[in-house]
C-alpha cells in the first residue's frame, strides 16, 4: 500500500518520490524487510514507467492513456514485480489484484487481472525482443532502461557518441544509490564510527552509507555532518582548492539553497579565516540554508547580488539545471522532465554566469557546476560566457579532484554515477584575468 501511495502522490500532487516515501515509511512503522520492499517497489515502478508502459500498451485494446490513473499505478506496480523483482508470478498477480480491490472500484479488478496474466506471458528479455525498435539504437536503448528517448541521446552526445557506454550510462541510473555523508565539522574517521559507513574513495570528507536511516546519527542530526552525495562535495572542495592570486578572504554562493555545497564551502572557509556569504533567491530555501549553521545568508536574486562588483575571491555559482544527472535518486523526474524546459534554464544559467563574473575580482577563480550531463547546460554555457567575457580563461579542474577516475580530455570535469558512483555533476573552473 505504501508504494502505491508514493505513485498516488506523485501523479497527483508532484510530489517528489523520495521526500514523500521516507515519511510514510515512518509513519507506518515497516520493518525493515517491508520497508526495503516498499521502495524498491515504488522506486523501481516509476523509474521503469516507459518500459512498463510499452508492455502494458501491448496488452491493451484501447490507448494505455484512456486507462484511468490509478488502474495505470496499480498496473506498474504489477509489472515491476513480475518483470524486474524476484517476486513469483502468481504472487505478484495475486498481491496486486487484491490492492485493487482496496483502492479501486470493483470494476478494474478484472481487467488488472487479466492484463498482468498477459504481462507474465513473457519475461523481460522476451518483452524487449518484441518491443525494441530495430533501426534505431538509441531508442532501443532509452526503452531498455527506461529512459525518454531525448535523455538517452543527451547522454550519447556527452559521452562522444559511444553507445555501449551511453547503456552503463542509463542503466547506471537504475542503480539503487547508496546515501552519501559529508563530516563538515567533525573529523572523517569519527563520522565513520558513528554511522558504521566506509570513508568515500574520492572526498576527503565523504562517508558512503550502505544502509540505515541518516536521521538516526547525532552529527547528522547536530550539523556537524550531513546527507551529499560525493560528486556535489567534489566539485565544491574543488572550488575550494584552486589557486588564486591575491587576497583569499570573501567567498560567494550564488544559488545556496538548499545549502549542502554553501554548508561544506562555509566549513572550509571558516578553517581558513574567510567567510562564505551564501545567496538564494527563495525565502523558504535560504531559511533552508540558514539552518546549516552558516554565518552569512542573503536573500537576494543572484543575478543582481548585492554585493560590490569584483568583491569575491572565490564564487561557485551551481546554477539551477534539468536535474538530469540525479535521475538515480529522483525516479520520477525523467518522466516530468521535457526538452521545452531547457531554454528557459539556459537562459537563467547564461545571466547567472554574466553576474558571477561581474562579481569576482581579477585574479580569482569561479567554479561554474550544473547537476546535468546535458551539453546545452554544461560545456556550451562555459564556451559562451567565455566569448562574451574573454577576460575568463578555463582552468584545468582534473587536477583539482586528486585520485578520481576518468574525468576525460579536460578543461572540464563531468562525473557519471556508472564511473564514479556519484551524481552526474558537470565542473568548469574558470579564472578571470
Amino acid at each position: 500500500m505504501a508504494a502505491y501511495d508514493v505513485l498516488v502522490a506523485v501523479r497527483e500532487r508532484d510530489a517528489y518520490a523520495n521526500l514523500v516515501l521516507p515519511a510514510l515509511l515512518r509513519e507506518r512503522k515497516l520493518d525493515s524487510r517491508d520497508a526495503a520492499f516498499a521502495t524498491e517497489l515504488a522506486y523501481g515502478a516509476l523509474r521503469g514507467q516507459g518500459l512498463y508502459d510499452a508492455v502494458l500498451q501491448a496488452c491493451v485494446d484501447r490507448p494505455l492513456d484512456d486507462v484511468d490513473p490509478p488502474v495505470r499505478d496499480l498496473l506498474r506496480l504489477g509489472a515491476h514485480q513480475i518483470l524486474r523483482m524476484r517476486v513469483p508470478t502468481h504472487a505478484a498477480v495475486s498481491a496486486t489484484v487484491d490492492l485493487a480491490r482496496r483502492v479501486v472500484s470493483a470494476g478494474p479488478v478484472g481487467f488488472v487481472n487479466a492484463v498482468l496474466r498477459k504481462v507474465s506471458a513473457h519475461d523481460l528479455d522476451a518483452w524487449l525482443l518484441e518491443l525494441e525498435p530495430g533501426n534505431d539504437l538509441v531508442a532501443a536503448i532509452a526503452l531498455r532502461h527506461s529512459h525518454p528517448r531525448w535523455i538517452a541521446s543527451a547522454f550519447r552526445d556527452a559521452l562522444g557518441g559511444d553507445i555501449d557506454e551511453t547503456a552503463r550510462a542509463l542503466a547506471g541510473d537504475d542503480t539503487r544509490p547508496e546515501v552519501h555523508l559529508v563530516a563538515r565539522r567533525m573529523d572523517r574517521q569519527e563520522l565513520v564510527e558513528a554511522s558504521g559507513g566506509t570513508a568515500g574513495p574520492w572526498s576527503p570528507y565523504a562517508v558512503r552509507l550502505a544502509e540505515g536511516d541518516p536521521g538516526d546519527i547525532a552529527a547528522v542530526r547536530d550539523g556537524r555532518a550531513g546527507v551529499q552525495d560525493e560528486g556535489s562535495q567534489l566539485v565544491a572542495v574543488a572550488l575550494a582548492n584552486a589557486a588564486i592570486d591575491g587576497p583569499d578572504v570573501t567567498w560567494v554562493d550564488l544559488c545556496a539553497g538548499p545549502g549542502g555545497k554553501a554548508a561544506l564551502l562555509d566549513a572550509i572557509a571558516a578553517g581558513r579565516g574567510a567567510t562564505l556569504v551564501a545567496i538564494e533567491l527563495q525565502p523558504h530555501r535560504a531559511r533552508l540554508v540558514a539552518r546549516s549553521g552558516l554565518r552569512h545568508v542573503v536573500t537576494a536574486d543572484a543575478r543582481r547580488p548585492p554585493l560590490p562588483d569584483g568583491s569575491a575571491d572565490r564564487v561557485l555559482l551551481d546554477a539551477p539545471c534539468s536535474g538530469l544527472g540525479a535521475l538515480r535518486r529522483r525516479p520520477e523526474a525523467r518522466w516530468r522532465r521535457q526538452p521545452a524546459d531547457l531554454p528557459s534554464l539556459t537562459k537563467l544559467q547564461r545571466e547567472l554566469l554574466d553576474a558571477a563574473v561581474a562579481l569576482l575580482r581579477p585574479g580569482g577563480v569561479l567554479a561554474y557546476v550544473t547537476c546535468s550531463p546535458h551539453l546545452a547546460e554544461t560545456v556550451v554555457p562555459v564556451a559562451d560566457a567565455c566569448r562574451r567575457h574573454p577576460e575568463l580563461v578555463p582552468v584545468d579542474a582534473r587536477p583539482l579532484l586528486p585520485g578520481v577516475p576518468d574525468l576525460g580530455p579536460g578543461p572540464a570535469v563531468q562525473l557519471w554515477p556508472h564511473r564514479h558512483g556519484t551524481d552526474a555533476m558537470f565542473l568548469s573552473v574558470l579564472r578571470k584575468t
